[in-house]
């Protein structure tokens, strides 16, 4: 029992125990510290800039202290750890040419946060991949596509990238009226709506304006509204316009065209 405890407690078997609880508690410590730096800074941060970078910077703590306890540990088991540092040089250009795809894929990470391209909870399109970013890693990148589908790919084989949060977004409504309604009484009614949902609608980032008769169809003319909201929100803008178009012209006793089959019965 007593050489179990002595072989059990030796610095050999201690030592690395204890390094690893140290470099743990470290580590969670250090990742709090960035959590709060970040919420500290969040009102100047955009929040998925912010995700996007804390991520990151926990990602490059944890590689940290993992080469931390490395060298610690090998120094306990008597490994001359100042030998290996000094020969880090020769060791990174064998490395950088063994793992140059690894290397590749972190640099591009770091590019895409450096210039802004596009952070987490951004809909981009990625290789013609159309989604949400739900994260942005040291080696890739996973973008959740609408229905559900997440693509994984390479920070470095990422060759083409539209941000589609990268500015505000247009909501756009073409509205179609018979030629038989009166024109000027057609144009105030949808001014008047435009302006009245110009103090109801959320998320719009400039004005509802009718742009005014926008195509002369073969049984319709086509009326645009168009709407500045905010990036991603066009398409549940749309569909509340079309709806308040339909209230406001069913209310004004406006008709609105529909496909109609004309048969001719004529006798010989």
């Amino acid at each position: 029992m007593e050489k179990f405890l002595e072989s059990f407690l030796s610095p050999k078997v201690i030592g690395p125990i204890i390094t690893l609880i140290v470099i743990y508690i470290f580590y969670r410590i250090l990742k709090r510290i960035i959590k709060k730096i970040f919420n500290f800074k969040s009102k100047r941060i955009k929040h998925n800039k912010q995700v996007t970078l804390m991520n990151f910077f926990i990602n490059v703590a944890r590689v940290i202290c993992f080469i931390i306890s490395a060298v610690i540990i090998l120094g306990i088991y008597g490994v001359e750890t100042s030998a290996i540092i000094a020969s880090l040089g020769a060791v990174t250009v064998v490395l950088g040419l063994a793992f140059q795809d690894l290397l590749k894929d972190f640099i591009a990470g770091i590019s895409f946060i450096l210039e802004n391209s596009y952070n987490v909870g951004d809909w981009v399109t990625i290789n013609g991949f159309k989604g949400e970013v739900i994260s942005l890693g040291m080696k890739t990148t996973r973008v959740k596509a609408y229905e559900g589908q997440i693509l994984v790919i390479n920070n470095g084989a990422i060759t083409e990238v539209i941000n589609h949060n990268a500015a505000n977004s247009l909501a756009i409504v073409d509205v179609r009226i018979p030629y038989e309604e009166d024109t000027e009484k057609v144009e105030k009614v949808l001014s008047d709506l435009c302006l009245r949902l110009q103090n109801e609608l959320s998320k719009l980032k400039g004005t509802v304006d009718l742009l005014g008769i926008e195509q002369l169809d073969s049984n319709a003319l086509i009326y645009r509204i168009t709407a500045e909201v905010e990036s991603g929100e066009q398409f549940g803008i749309q569909r509340e316009i079309r709806k308040q178009v339909k209230l406001e012209l069913d209310k004004n006793k406006i008709k609105v065209p529909y496909e109609q089959l004309v048969i001719h019965n004529e006798r010989v």
